[in-house]
């Protein structure tokens, strides 16, 4: 049986994404928005977790707009993102047993680890180094909340 357009899924994951591409031309103008990376990050870690690919694909989809949105390269959030569910987020939990001490780490590796991570790729790769936003601890705090509510 094939299933149609108006699959819930689709539909839901549709209007998602389109609230998401709002949401982040929004944090461009407006600076006190965080762009939502470390919420990603959860996202990205809980679909993982449960093995859930729609999701999963939605979570990279809305990478994919940040990316472009805040000119990084293509694909460089997934590969962080992937690089840290590999080999960060075993250690964090085998020494960590405190939920919010892990939530509160993964929100700061979003945005810290993602720039040095930038950093490392735009020395390799011969390119300018990305800027540092002056709200980044802002938004560390902000995600950080967030994400004890999600």
């Amino acid at each position: 049986m094939q299933r149609s357009l108006s699959y819930p899924f689709f539909v839901s994951a549709l209007f998602y994404l389109g609230l998401f591409f709002v949401y982040e031309s929004l944090s461009t103008i407006y600076l006190f928005m965080p762009p939502l990376l470390g919420v990603l990050l959860f996202y990205f870690l809980q679909a993982i977790k449960k093995e859930d690919l729609s999701l999963l694909f939605l979570i990279m989809l809305m990478l994919l707009i940040f990316e472009a949105n805040y000119g990084y390269l293509f694909f460089s959030t997934m590969v962080y993102f992937a690089f840290v569910y590999k080999f960060v987020t075993p250690r964090l939990e085998q020494y960590m047993q405190c939920r919010l001490c892990i939530l509160a780490f993964n929100t700061l590796l979003a945005y810290v680890g993602f720039y040095a991570f930038s950093l490392l790729l735009s020395q390799v790769l011969w390119m300018g180094a990305p800027a540092i936003n002056g709200y980044l601890l802002w938004y560390i705090i902000a995600e950080f909340f967030m994400v004890i509510l999600l």
